[in-house]
């Protein structure tokens, strides 16, 4: 079973097992995406729950990239249940972007005066945090839907190497599938950053293609792809 699906299970199981209840905070998309060219970005966040609840909300850096690039407004407010809240992303780049950038973004809720039973019964009130990418798009960079494509992967010994000569974010699935040999490697990640490159451990020995399952920019999975291997 894949990391992907065991998380969609994981989830379901959660969100529908008696006689907890998930509420929360829910963006109205799964990435969010700032562009230079524009400067900002905004996502509308409904609150789910049926009462009262405090929206916070925490810019993250990843590992490979600290660089504050972005701040976020309001970063705590008041949502009344079934309402909505506008949160803005502004760039504050110092120098202009030559490729895209990667941070992530959670929303939180904090229920406010929630009851202990109802009818009768206990209720326990499970809080999702909504932990999404945010991609920043330099100015002039023309759109890439298929960016998984320009990723260059190459087999040494036990060895498989990839890497992102392009100005794009790659997103996709950590197990690869090694062809024709049936051999296997598992990236340490779920993305490939511009200009990185990345080294795993490979079985299965010789290979001429890598099969991968690449994902979209607003991370849907899409058909596999298989890639040339170099050796």
């Amino acid at each position: 079973m894949t990391t992907l699906l065991k998380s969609v299970l994981c989830l379901a199981a959660l969100m529908f097992s008696h006689p907890a209840r998930a509420d929360g905070m829910v963006p109205d998309t799964s990435v969010v995406i700032v562009h230079e060219a524009e400067g900002e970005a905004a996502v509308s966040v409904t609150n789910t729950d049926n009462n009262l609840a405090l929206l916070h909300v925490t810019l993250e850096d990843i590992p490979e990239d600290t660089e504050q690039l972005l701040v976020v407004t309001p970063p705590l407010s008041r949502v009344e249940a079934s309402k909505s809240q506008l949160v803005r992303f502004i760039l504050q780049s110092p120098e202009p972007l030559r490729t895209q950038r990667l941070k992530r973004v959670i929303f939180e809720g904090m229920p406010q005066g929630r009851p202990v039973t109802e009818a009768g019964h206990a209720r326990v009130g499970v809080t999702l945090r909504q932990n999404l990418p945010v991609i920043i798009h330099p100015k002039g960079l023309a759109p890439n839907r298929t960016p998984w494509t320009g990723l260059t992967w190459t087999l040494k010994a036990d060895q498989l190497q990839v890497r992102n000569d392009t100005p794009y974010v790659v997103r996709l699935a950590q197990e690869l599938n090694l062809l024709p040999s049936g051999g296997k490697a598992m990236l340490p990640r779920t993305y490939v950053l511009p200009g990185e490159q990345l080294s795993v451990p490979a079985t299965g020995g010789a290979a001429t293609q890598v099969r991968l399952q690449p994902a979209t920019v607003y991370g849907f999975a899409v058909d596999a792809y298989e890639a040339p291997v170099n050796h």
